[in-house]
């Protein structure tokens, strides 16, 4: 993994991630951690490739895959609709 890569980021490389990511990495943290996973600091990107929120993850290095266009696609997917907004009922 080098800087600028795009992760695909699955429940299978965390379980926090039950919805998955897209992650631009900046650098992978030297911070001591449990064999075969990996801290790394970086951008999650919405379905256009463009950063969001800057995140340090906990991931398992051997499920990380690279991210493909499809993964964008699958982002958009699985978003609520109206981007994560809920519609309020009207009293």
């Amino acid at each position: 993994m080098k800087a600028g890569d795009l992760l695909h980021v699955t429940r299978a490389a965390s379980p926090q991630f039950v919805r998955p990511i897209v992650f631009r990495l900046i650098r992978e943290l030297d911070w001591t951690t449990c064999d075969g996973w990996v801290w790394l600091d970086g951008y999650q990107v919405d379905e256009r490739g463009d950063a969001t929120a800057r995140r340090s993850i906990f991931v398992r290095r051997a499920a990380l895959r690279p991210a493909t266009s499809r993964s964008l696609q699958i982002l958009v997917q699985i978003r609520p609709c109206g981007g994560g907004s809920v519609p309020r009922s009207k009293k």
